[in-house]
C-alpha cells in the first residue's frame, strides 16, 4: 500500500482543494470523512478516486476487509500519517479516513411520487438531515433550489449519513427549470408556519412535491406563487419548528398515508395480537436497528 507522510504530496493538495465549493462544482468530486460514511458510500456503489487512511483505521478488524476490497477493485488507497489526515479533515477530531468521491448524479425516476425541494436553505445540518429523512421516508429525490447550501458541502454530507448515495440529489439552476426536472405536472406544497391548510389534510398518496424554505426568510416569493402553503399545528404558542424537523414531520406523514393506501395482503396484514396490544400496524416498536 502507498505511504504518504507529507502534506505537500500532490494527491493530498488536490484533495484539500475540494474543501472549496467552486472546486467541487468544477471537478464533480467531493470529500467524505470517516469509516462509517465512506463504507456506506462504497456499499451503495460510490465511485472513488482516492482514499486516505491512517494506520489505526486500517488495522481495525471491522474496516480492514472492505478497505482491502477497495484496493482489489482498483481504488487508489494510501496510508497516511495522522498529520496528513488532519490537514484533510473538516472535524475537530479527525476520524482517520478521508475519501475523494465522484458526486452521484442520478436523475429523478420518470414518474416520481414525492420530491423534496429546498428553497434557499443555507444551514448544512438542516439540509443534510432533510436528505436523510427524504431517503428514509421513501421520497424519490431531493432538489436544491437557488440560494441553498451546496449539497456536497462537508457538513451536509455528514448530516445526511450516506443518503446522497441512496436517492437522487440534484441542484436547480433556476426556478424556471423546476417543471422540466420534475418531468410531469404535480401539486407543489410549501411548508409554512402561516399556511392555510393543515399538513395532514393533504392527500399525499398522489404525486407531489414538498418545498422547505430557508430558516430566516421562509419560502421565496417565486415559490409562493407556484404552490399551496401547508402548516403544522403547534401548541403552547410555539412560533415555528426547525426546518429539518418540519420537513421531516411532513415527509413521514406522506409516507404514512402512502402505506395506508396500499392494498393489504396476508403477508403484510398485522398480527391480531398487535391490534390487541394497541400497536398500530407498521409502527416501529423500538426494537429495530439502532442509528
Amino acid at each position: 500500500m502507498r505511504q504518504i507522510t507529507s502534506p505537500a504530496n500532490p494527491y493530498v493538495k488536490a484533495a484539500r482543494r475540494l474543501r472549496r465549493r467552486r472546486q467541487r462544482e468544477r471537478s464533480g468530486l467531493c470529500l467524505l470523512e470517516g469509516p462509517r460514511l465512506i463504507g456506506d458510500a462504497w456499499q451503495h456503489g460510490g465511485r472513488f478516486e482516492q482514499v486516505f487512511v491512517t494506520e489505526d483505521v486500517l488495522a481495525h478488524p471491522e474496516h480492514r476487509p472492505w478497505i482491502q476490497a477497495m484496493e482489489r477493485a482498483g481504488v487508489w488507497v494510501a496510508q497516511v500519517s495522522p498529520q496528513v489526515l488532519a490537514g484533510l479533515s473538516h472535524t475537530v477530531t479527525p476520524q482517520g479516513m478521508v475519501a475523494v468521491v465522484h458526486q452521484p448524479r442520478r436523475p429523478l425516476p420518470p414518474s416520481p411520487w414525492m420530491v423534496l425541494i429546498l428553497d434557499g436553505l443555507q444551514d448544512p445540518g438542516n439540509a443534510g438531515t432533510l436528505i436523510r429523512s427524504a431517503a428514509a421516508a421513501g421520497a424519490d429525490g431531493v432538489l436544491f433550489g437557488p440560494g441553498s447550501v451546496d449539497p456536497y458541502n462537508e457538513k451536509v454530507l455528514r448530516a445526511a449519513m450516506g443518503a446522497h448515495f441512496r436517492l437522487p440529489v440534484l441542484s436547480l439552476d433556476g426556478w424556471e427549470s423546476l417543471w422540466d426536472v420534475l418531468g410531469s405536472p404535480r401539486p407543489l406544497y410549501i411548508a409554512d408556519s402561516a399556511g392555510h391548510v393543515v399538513y395532514d389534510r393533504v392527500d399525499w398518496t398522489q404525486p407531489g412535491a414538498l418545498v422547505v424554505g430557508g430558516e430566516a426568510r421562509g419560502p421565496s416569493t417565486p415559490v409562493r406563487a407556484m404552490g399551496l402553503s401547508v402548516a403544522i399545528p403547534m401548541a403552547r404558542d410555539t412560533e415555528s419548528l426547525n426546518a429539518a424537523v418540519a420537513g421531516s414531520v411532513i415527509l413521514f406523514e406522506a409516507a404514512r398515508q402512502r402505506r395506508r393506501a396500499r392494498p393489504r395482503t396476508p403477508a403484510t396484514d398485522p398480527d391480531p395480537s398487535s391490534q390487541r396490544s394497541g400497536v398500530e400496524p407498521g409502527r416501529d416498536t423500538g426494537r429495530g436497528r439502532p442509528n
